[in-house]
């Protein structure tokens, strides 16, 4: 492993490098929780919306010229319908509020501190924004019996809280994927998490 080096990229910049990044999310979402059997077709049809906002933002760790992780975040009102649905229903307001998409490592990069680097990042970014209040992202809701369940899994919830993160009761969505195994795609609860960015600093 050579010494990590990183990029920032901004609205369409992204997409400049959909094809590692869409690799990059098949990849690590192939594991629990998402069990994600993912194609590069959608993948690359679904970053579009990134290279679409022109205050996305992504966040990318390269070791040499390969992307070994990335992070991504979007104004939530230029996000799909199915995601700012719950917001509108719960009487949120979109613009006050940036989501937060993926953050995703190699399992050999993980440990290095780029969790946090990667929660910094997107945030510094949110409060480059002076409408923005809040930001928030979701986590698939998987049970605990589910049979490809690791023995050594940990949920990130405590990482998220220390974050200053919380679970918004009743604020869901359902996305549909193809998990691994599968013949054919099924519906997922989603939960949202949100943080109050007048809140300290983590």
């Amino acid at each position: 492993m050579s010494e990590l080096n990183y990029k920032s990229f901004r609205g369409a910049e992204i997409d400049s490098v959909f094809e590692p990044l869409a690799k990059l999310r098949i990849a690590v979402f192939h594991d629990f929780p998402y069990l994600y059997e993912g194609s590069l077709d959608y993948e690359m049809e679904y970053l579009k919306i990134y290279a679409n906002s022109p205050d996305s933002f992504l966040f990318a760790a390269f070791d040499g010229h390969e992307m070994v992780g990335a992070t991504t975040c979007i104004p939530l009102k230029d996000e799909t319908e199915d995601v700012r649905e719950p917001f509108e229903r719960a009487g949120f307001g979109i613009s006050t509020i940036f989501y937060f998409g993926e953050s995703i490592l190699l399992s050999q990069y993980r440990g290095l501190g780029l969790g946090h680097r990667f929660f910094d990042e997107r945030e510094a970014h949110a409060r480059s924004f002076e409408l923005i209040k809040f930001t928030c992202f979701c986590g698939v809701i998987r049970p605990l019996e589910h049979p490809a369940r690791p023995a050594d899994y940990r949920p990130l919830n405590d990482f998220w809280k220390k974050r200053g993160y919380q679970p918004v009761i009743g604020l869901l969505s359902e996305f549909e994927w193809l998990d691994i195994g599968e013949t054919a795609p099924t519906m997922k609860l989603m939960q949202y998490w949100m943080k109050n960015l007048a809140d300290a600093i983590v």
